[in-house]
Order: C-alpha cells, then sequence, then structure tokens
C-alpha cells in the first residue's frame, strides 16, 4: 500500500504522479475504516481527500503554511503529515485533537474549530512574510462556500484585495455547512459552476490571453481587463471576488487530483492574493455520506462501514430527549399559540433543532448562515417591530457576537431572547466548542436575565415564561449538549418568576447551590452521601441573574459551609455571584466553588471532562465530605 509509506509530506513527493489516485483510494479507504469504527467528524474529510493530496503534493508544508477553516475537513492532512498510527486515539480523552491545532503539529498552522477565520489568519501569516523578505514562502487557506458566509471572511477578503501579499484561498465549494448552505451566495456560486458558456470557454480565454501577454510593458494590464470583462459578460453578474481585486481561477474539479496537481503548481508562480474556486462533494466516495442524507453523515458516529447502518444503542426502556429536542419541539407549541414567535438559527438548524420550526413555519424560522453577529442584530430588529425572537446559537458561538449582544439588543433593552445550546461541556469537540463562558460574560451585562434549566419540565417552563410579555430585558436560557433526564417529558407548562430558585432537598452543616442540568449530579452526590450519614441540603438557583435573594439569606443565615456547583467556568461565573452576594451581605461563610477552572480544558466526554475538574457526582460528594469530615476526606 502507498499511504504505508507516507509519514509525512516528503515521503508523499517521493511518489509519482500517476500513482496519485490510487493514494487518494487508500486516504479515502483509512478514514472510513477508521470513522466507521471510533467516530468523528465524515463527509467533509472524505470531500477534500484528492485536494489535499494535491496540496501537501505541490506545497513545501511545513515552511508554506497550510491553514484549514473550522478543520472538520482535515483528517486526511493529519493523517499525511505524520498522525497516521495515533489517527484511532482522534477525539479521544488525552487523544488526538478533531481539529488543527498548533501545539499537535508543526503541520497544523493555526488552530481551528469555529469558521470564517482561515482568511485572515492566512493573511497575517503572508504580511508577516512579505514584511521578512521572504517572497517565496507560500500561504493558502482552505474555506468552505459554507464559512464564506460568515462576515470575517469578507473582511479578510477585502484586506487580501489591497495586501499584494503572497496569499491564495482555496474555495471548496459542495454547498454544504453541516446543513445545506442557504442565502445569495450559495446562489452566486451555483451560477458560476452551471454557466456552460463560461466553463466552456474559460481555458480557451486563458490560452488566448497567455499568447497576448508576450506584446509588449503594458500586456499584464490589458489582459487583466479584457479578463474580467470576458468573466462579467459571461457570468449573469460580475465576480464578486474579482471586484476585491483577487485574482479569480476556476471552478475546477476537486476529484480530480492530477488536474489540481497542474493548477496550483501553476498558481504557486503567480504572485498577489487570488482564489482557486473547487467543486467537491462532501462524502466523495462512501455511497451512503455521497449520495444520501449528507447532514446526518457529517458526524454520524461509529457504523457499519459495509452496509452504511449507524449504529444506535438500543434501549430496553424508554429514554430522555436531548436538551436540543426538547426545545425544537417546544418552541413550535409556542408559537402555535404565540403568532409573535420568529425562530433564529446561525446555520445551525439541525444541531439546534429549529429545523423543526423551519419546517412546520417556514415563514417564521429563519437560517440565517454562519453569521452570529447577523443573527444578534437580525432578531433584535424584530424585536423593535414587536415580534418575540427565540434566537438560537451554541454557547461558544455566541462568543461571536458578543458585541451585538451588549450595543444592539442591551443598550437598547430589546426583550431578545437567547438559548444557548451546548452550553457547559461540547466533549470531543473539545476547547473550541466548550460553552465555558457563557455565564460570566452574559451575567455582567445590564438588562439581561440569565437562567438554566435542571431538567427538560424546567426547560419548558422557562422557554414559557420568556415569550411572555415584557417590557425590556434579554432573557438567556443556557443548557447542555446531550440528553436530560426526564423520559416522560411533555410537562403542562408554567410561568416561572424570574429571578427565583427551588428548594430540593432541606439538610444540615452543609448547602450544595447548584445552576442547571449539573444539578442533577448533586441530587446523585446527596443519594451516595445519605449512606455515610452526610445530609446536605440542595438548592437548584434557577437564575444567575437575578439572584434569588430571599432564598440565598435563607440559605446563609442557616448553613456556613456551602458548596456552589456550575458547568461553566469559575471566574466570574455563578460561583463569583454568591461570593459577591455573601460579601454584599456581610455573611461569613465557608464556600467551596466547583467548575471549569482557569484553564483550558481539551477534549474527552463530558463525564470524563467533569471528573477532571471535580464536578462531577464523586467530585461533589467528595467536596461536601472535604467540608464536614476533613479527616475522612484526607484518608
Amino acid at each position: 500500500k502507498l499511504l504505508a509509506t507516507v509519514n509525512n509530506p516528503d515521503d508523499l513527493k517521493k511518489l509519482d504522479q500517476t500513482q496519485l489516485v490510487q493514494l487518494c483510494e487508500e486516504l479515502r479507504n483509512f478514514i472510513i475504516d477508521n470513522v466507521s469504527v471510533y467516530g468523528g467528524h465524515f463527509g467533509a474529510s472524505l470531500g477534500v481527500v484528492e485536494l489535499t493530496v494535491a496540496l501537501h503534493y505541490v506545497f513545501n508544508t511545513p515552511k508554506d503554511q497550510l491553514v484549514w477553516d473550522v478543520g472538520h475537513q482535515a483528517y486526511g492532512h493529519k493523517i499525511l503529515t505524520g498522525r497516521r498510527d495515533t489517527f484511532h486515539t482522534n477525539r479521544m480523552y488525552k487523544g488526538m485533537s478533531g481539529f488543527p491545532k498548533m501545539k499537535e503539529s508543526d503541520y497544523d498552522a493555526f488552530g481551528v474549530g469555529h469558521s470564517s477565520t482561515s482568511i485572515s489568519a492566512a493573511l497575517g501569516m503572508a504580511v508577516a512574510s512579505k514584511y521578512k523578505g521572504d517572497e517565496e514562502k507560500q500561504h493558502i487557506a482552505v474555506i468552505g462556500d459554507g464559512a464564506m458566509t460568515g462576515g470575517l471572511a469578507f473582511e479578510a477578503m477585502n484586506h487580501a484585495g489591497v495586501s499584494n501579499s503572497n496569499l491564495l484561498i482555496i474555495l471548496n465549494d459542495n454547498c454544504m455547512s453541516i446543513d445545506p448552505n442557504v442565502g445569495a451566495l450559495k446562489d452566486y456560486l451555483t451560477d458560476i459552476t452551471t454557466s456552460h458558456t463560461y466553463n466552456k470557454m474559460k481555458d480557451e480565454v486563458w490560452n488566448v490571453l497567455g499568447r497576448i501577454s508576450k506584446f509588449g510593458p503594458n500586456a499584464r494590464e490589458i489582459i487583466s481587463k479584457v479578463e474580467n470583462s470576458i468573466k462579467s459578460f459571461l457570468l449573469s453578474q460580475s465576480n464578486m471576488f474579482e471586484s476585491l481585486n483577487l485574482r479569480y481561477f476556476g471552478p475546477v474539479d476537486g476529484h480530480d487530483v492530477n488536474h489540481l496537481v497542474s493548477v496550483l503548481d501553476d498558481l504557486k508562480d503567480i504572485k498577489g492574493p487570488k482564489i482557486l474556486h473547487c467543486i467537491t462533494r462532501k462524502g466523495k466516495g462512501y455511497g451512503p455520506s455521497e449520495n444520501g442524507n449528507q447532514t446526518t453523515w457529517h458526524a454520524p458516529g461509529k457504523f457499519d462501514k459495509l452496509t452504511g447502518e449507524i449504529r444506535k444503542k438500543v434501549h430496553e426502556t424508554p429514554q430522555p430527549p436531548k436538551y436540543q429536542d426538547v426545545f425544537g419541539h417546544t418552541l413550535v407549541e409556542l408559537a402555535e399559540s404565540n403568532e409573535k414567535i420568529m425562530g433564529i438559527t446561525p446555520a445551525m438548524p439541525s444541531g439546534s433543532s429549529m429545523n423543526i420550526m423551519m419546517k412546520a413555519m417556514p415563514d417564521r424560522a429563519f437560517d440565517v448562515g454562519i453569521a452570529e453577529q447577523h443573527a444578534v442584530t437580525f432578531s433584535a430588529g424584530l424585536a423593535t417591530q414587536g415580534m418575540i425572537p427565540f434566537c438560537n446559537i451554541y454557547s461558544s458561538f455566541m462568543q461571536r457576537a458578543y458585541d451585538q449582544v451588549i450595543h444592539d439588543v442591551c443598550i437598547q433593552d430589546l426583550p431578545v431572547n437567547f438559548f444557548l445550546d451546548r452550553a457547559g461541556f461540547a466533549g470531543a469537540d473539545g476547547p473550541t466548542h466548550h460553552g465555558a463562558y457563557d455565564i460570566a460574560y452574559m451575567r455582567c451585562i445590564p438588562n439581561m436575565i440569565v437562567a438554566a434549566p435542571m431538567n427538560e419540565s424546567e426547560l419548558r417552563n422557562l422557554m414559557y415564561t420568556s415569550q411572555l410579555p415584557r417590557k425590556g430585558q434579554a432573557f438567556t436560557i443556557r443548557y447542555p449538549r446531550g440528553q436530560g433526564v426526564m423520559p416522560e417529558w411533555r410537562t403542562p407548562m408554567e410561568e416561572v418568576k424570574i429571578g427565583t430558585g427551588r428548594k430540593i432537598k432541606d439538610g444540615e452543616e452543609v448547602a450544595i447551590l447548584t445552576i442547571g442540568h449539573i444539578g442533577n449530579y448533586a441530587v446523585e452526590a446527596c443519594e451516595s452521601l445519605a449512606k455515610k450519614d452526610l445530609n446536605p441540603a440542595h438548592y437548584d438557583m434557577r437564575f444567575v441573574k437575578p439572584l434569588d435573594e430571599e432564598m440565598l439569606h435563607e440559605v446563609f443565615s442557616k448553613y456556613n459551609k456551602i458548596i456552589t456547583v456550575e458547568d461553566g467556568c469559575l471566574m466570574g461565573g455563578f460561583g463569583s455571584a454568591i461570593l459577591e452576594f455573601m460579601a454584599e451581605n456581610n455573611y461569613v461563610a465557608q464556600v467551596k466553588r466547583l467548575g471549569i477552572p482557569d484553564a483550558i480544558v481539551e477534549h474527552g466526554e463530558q463525564i470524563e471532562l467533569q471528573k477532571e475538574c471535580g464536578f462531577d457526582p464523586e467530585g461533589i460528594e467528595k467536596a461536601v465530605i472535604a467540608l464536614t469530615e476533613p479527616a475522612l476526606a484526607k484518608s
């Protein structure tokens, strides 16, 4: 096998170009074999196998710097750059990261995870190389057409067009992010790729222009003008990329590895910013992913590679639903009785279950593309007209729209509802996706309510409460990735008085204060502690802002040992809010805060990471014992 001989790109370059087709087949099968057994992202990497091989065959990586946008598609890149034998540890606890990561390999020129960052990063590298006088160094950004909808990509292209830096942008055009792409950019790229006249004539035009180039010193300027005119004439509108002063090449077949090698070899010698438009198919080379539901095959989990059957656990008893599905179904229930409700998501209709409302009420639910900033300000605009926006954004992705939350929503005191999915640890996706910071960054903003449900019924009640009339204030409701705790979750919805918590149980000596789903771990810990004759109290605070001050006065008057538990950062989080209350009200107590420490926590299963940070059920139990029975804790 060829792949077994390739331990790095230098080995790849030793192959004859005629062997690259076979290598691509072996690389594709290697990815299929591994992901089917161990899980992970799937369709994106299959779609760029030929492009990955061509890039490392032509360019001198890692000296030439290759930046992958988001990184879902970088499995082939990792396998070809010295990580083939450890690839089976991909996304596992203490194993290889599922995304490019600078600390992991010199070939990972930039760490990624969120979309639309590649052009900015590669441009920064290119400008630095130019400043240092390294005119030969290449800088390549590989970005999908879905990530192109992110505003950062346009900001970067706008700068790149005037930078005169050695930058190659490769547009991996497959009409997909996780869900099918939406918006005018998709239609524009489709116009380019389906224009038979343009595709038929573009090669002939370049041949003619090449012959013209030998005439005089002004030939290059003349050629550029003629070329732009022809491209604009043959397409139904002007070329957007050329308008940004990026030389446009393509479209080319992204699955013809030998043609890609030829094209990339030519582009290496063309200085300045340029863009190569590659047409690929997500899931290429594996029938079920290529021809089936590409959203499902983005990250299917473990599957039978022969039949394409995705392996799912079979349970003998009814299981709790995912929080995201409770959100999606409850949103439709509420919208059926409240015509003012609108749903908004930035390119995550399946991941957030907004697709349920999009199917039931297509005129009232919007996928705005990978554009979190726009999603927030769009929601603010809806709110000014009396609509009730339900804006669902993953916790870590909301970080990208923080200015809009402050400037466009909270300063104007608009009643926008934010639903932050994947709050807490995101699991195998790792630190780029952990929802660690939202409690801290939302609770510090004026005109903001922050809450977290402990179970599915509480989520439904908070959603119901958020759509009731209120004069102002944004409302943030956060919940984790994965399952809840209630198989029978369709409970009647009730209003929750804002700023009120719940006493789960009375106790002695120690009070455990929790926020959100992690409170179920405290319930489990209390049950275990009861067998040791320890009886801590447990309060589900429900709201981080405003806090239930009446309940906290009760807690601090009765208990002088308190444990706070949150699946968010300790710096400025829920525990900090409790300490602030204690200080402001002159209480004295021994307070132990459990949560995510001031460190970057890597990837792994959620429970593995919670255990590492000490707020799994056993960690909560140990904290209670340490406060009540120090000698027992030490033993």
